[in-house]
């Protein structure tokens, strides 16, 4: 927390003399009407100064419209949730829909990825230039007895260095029992250039921590689809786990620079680049009580089998990495930038002490050094801008990446792109080792790596949006629940011999009638394997039709509309609070039911104002809507919030 402390001294401080010197300046100045220091403010800093980049240093323009994309970003995630059934409460895990949204890395990762579509990695992480000091406040209202924040402070305080402070929080106690959600991301940045453009540099620290109470869903869910008016209060409704929470903490460095070796820029460079990654990450599943019990009179049992203790579980896992990249590139204005790096990744997985279980040994710890040797080739003139990357290990643990991306753009509003990934990733660490007080959530394994092969194909034309992608899955890693009994979790990881071929076809179209929009998604994909271990739904939809005009004498711009989200029944991926992870299940399925939300949006100058009706149709549709097996979609409800921007 002093990082927290001496960070936001430093800019409070800094921020105060910026304002003070303000003023000064105003008080010195001729008195003008707001329209002459609105237009002279718009002359001095347009909005084209004000831009946010990438890690990859792709650079996008301030957006203060509003437009039926930021309708679709406006939730906690801040992006398009496409593809994604979010649970019950604000903050918990997704479902994920759209098989294709999964990123691969050859590089092992520390696991739990159920709570990690919440917590914000080094791509997530956005840099920023601004003209003058630039705020930014998103709000929304929550399920129950809470908020959802998300602030954010970027200035520079010269035009070759910025920095930028930023807080997403979260609190929401959710309908049903033991479903609180209570999340924090803190998020400092720093950009920095020489003026000759000879050194560039992009740092930030992030401090996260994610706590969700686990209730492991309804032990009777009848009650909840027989719509029985007792149960309308979501809170009578019996769960297996009434005070298991689990605990997401995490904290990264992370530095990318690089130094141009000649004095001057020319025709050909050379650069020295280097980037760093520090993390630490802490998991912890806490369950006071054990035992569960199905009705007022029914026998108690542990959901999760056996145990070493009678109470108070606190299984605790502890990660740390070192990421260390640096290689030399070479510019040629005309043929593009060549660069050869060495990698080195080094990590610690640990948790409690050494066991035996039966006659199985499960060590406290694994920890390795990985070095891999890479090139990448990178082009970008006129139309087309290309990336290739090739890497391979040269230390004893194997990893192999091929990745080939090409973008080509027809003209502004339509370009084709592709990429093809070709990896050998190493086993996720949870897989090879795991330990808990449950008998049955402790092992010790030896995995094969996976091999990936994936292909995506985009194209953008003024006719429709298509995507297709065709991925190849050999000695594929998946969770499994070993026992199949109804009210018993003894998942356990596994390691598919056979292949899982995937594919997928995604169009997007909007359709546009003077002050009517109808915009459409639309999602297709299909698994062969002879085994059901990739399940996704055949058919997912998202349609949207919305009315958007100018009123008050233009002084406020409307859209309202009616969305309707909607995928086909399928055999969905259950949830294990313990591990944190989603596993493969045959016992329930769950969709083909619609979800449509009424919303009425509205933009006065910078500030756009939110208002929806969330799943209104739950009312007279049946309780049939699930997020997960046993765990329901939340019911309807009414949100409301803004995003304000604010330039000083």
């Amino acid at each position: 927390m002093r990082h927290f402390y001496f960070l936001f001294f430093l800019f409070t401080t800094f921020f105060s003399f910026s304002q003070d010197k303000g003023k000064k300046e105003t008080n010195t100045s001729l008195v003008k009407t707001p329209e002459q220091r609105a237009k002279e403010k718009a002359q001095k800093a347009p909005i084209t100064s004000y831009k946010i980049i990438s890690i990859q240093r792709d650079t996008i323009i301030l957006d203060t419209t509003l437009s039926i994309k930021k309708e679709y970003d406006y939730n906690y995630l801040r992006r398009d949730m496409f593809g994604l059934m979010p649970f019950p409460n604000e903050g918990q895990a997704y479902t994920t829909l759209n098989f294709g949204i999964n990123k691969f890395s050859p590089f092992p990762e520390f696991g739990f990825k159920a709570k990690h579509l919440n917590y914000q990695e080094v791509e997530d992480v956005k840099y920023y230039s601004v003209a003058t000091p630039l705020t930014e406040l998103y709000f929304k209202t929550v399920m129950e007895q809470g908020q959802s924040v998300d602030a954010l402070i970027t200035l520079n305080t010269a035009k070759n260095f910025n920095f930028s402070i930023a807080f997403k929080g979260l609190r929401s106690l959710g309908k049903y029992i033991n479903q609180l959600s209570s999340n924090g991301n803190f998020r400092f940045t720093a950009s920095y250039f020489t003026m000759d453009k000879r050194y560039g540099m992009n740092f930030h620290y992030t401090g996260q921590d994610l706590l969700n109470g686990e209730n492991g869903g309804l032990t009777q869910p009848e009650y909840f689809e027989n719509n029985d008016p007792l149960y309308v209060n979501r809170p009578r409704l019996q769960v297996y786990l009434t005070d298991a929470k689990s605990f997401l903490k995490g904290k990264r460095y992370f530095l990318d620079h690089t130094f141009r070796v000649n004095s001057k820029d020319h025709i050909n460079n050379l650069y020295l680049a280097q980037q760093l990654n520090l993390e630490h990450k802490f998991f912890e599943f806490n369950q006071t009580t054990l035992s569960s019990s199905i009705g007022t009179l029914g026998a108690s049992f542990n959901r999760f089998g056996p145990a070493t203790a009678y109470s108070n579980i606190n299984d605790q896992t502890q990660y740390e990495r070192f990421y260390n990249k640096t290689g030399a590139i070479y510019e040629n204005k005309t043929l593009g930038k060549f660069q050869f790096f060495l990698e080195n990744f080094i990590y610690k997985y640990f948790n409690g002490s050494e066991k035996t279980i039966g006659a199985s040994f499960i060590p406290s710890q694994i920890q390795a050094v990985i070095n891999t040797v890479g090139g990448q080739y990178d082009y970008r003139k006129n139309k087309i801008h290309g990336t290739a990357i090739l890497s391979n290990s040269i230390s004893t643990q194997p990893l192999r990446n091929l990745d080939v991306s090409l973008n080509y753009s027809i003209n502004p509003k339509s370009n084709i792109s592709f990429q093809y990934q070709n990896i050998s990733k190493l086993p996720n660490h949870n897989y090879l080792l795991n330990q808990s007080s449950y008998n049955n959530y402790n092992w010790f394994n030896s995995f094969k790596n996976e091999k990936i092969n994936n292909l995506v194909v985009n194209a953008t034309t003024k006719w429709v949006n298509a995507s297709v992608q065709f991925t190849t899955l050999n000695d594929h890693l998946y969770f499994q629940d070993t026992i199949h009994q109804t009210n018993l979790q003894l998942v356990t990881p596994h390691q598919y011999t056979g292949t899982i071929n995937y594919i997928s076809l995604k169009l997007a179209r909007e359709f546009k009638y003077r002050k009517w929009g109808l915009d459409n998604t639309f999602l297709f994909q299909n698994v062969s394997q002879k085994d059901t271990i990739l399940n996704v739904p055949k058919i997912t939809l998202r349609n949207t039709l919305y009315f958007s005009d100018y009123v008050f004498k233009r002084a406020m711009y409307l859209q309202t509309g009616i969305t309707v989200n909607y995928f086909t029944k399928y055999y969905t991926e259950d949830y294990n609070p313990i591990l944190a992870e989603f596993f493969v299940q045959k016992n329930k399925q769950i969709g083909n039911f619609p979800m449509l939300d009424l919303f009425v949006n509205a933009r006065v100058k910078q500030t756009r104002i939110y208002l929806k009706a969330e799943h209104f149709n739950s009312a007279f549709s049946g309780n049939k809507y699930y997020s997960a097996p046993n765990l329901p979609y939340h019911d309807f409800m009414i949100r409301f919030g803004l995003v304000w921007n604010f330039f000083q």
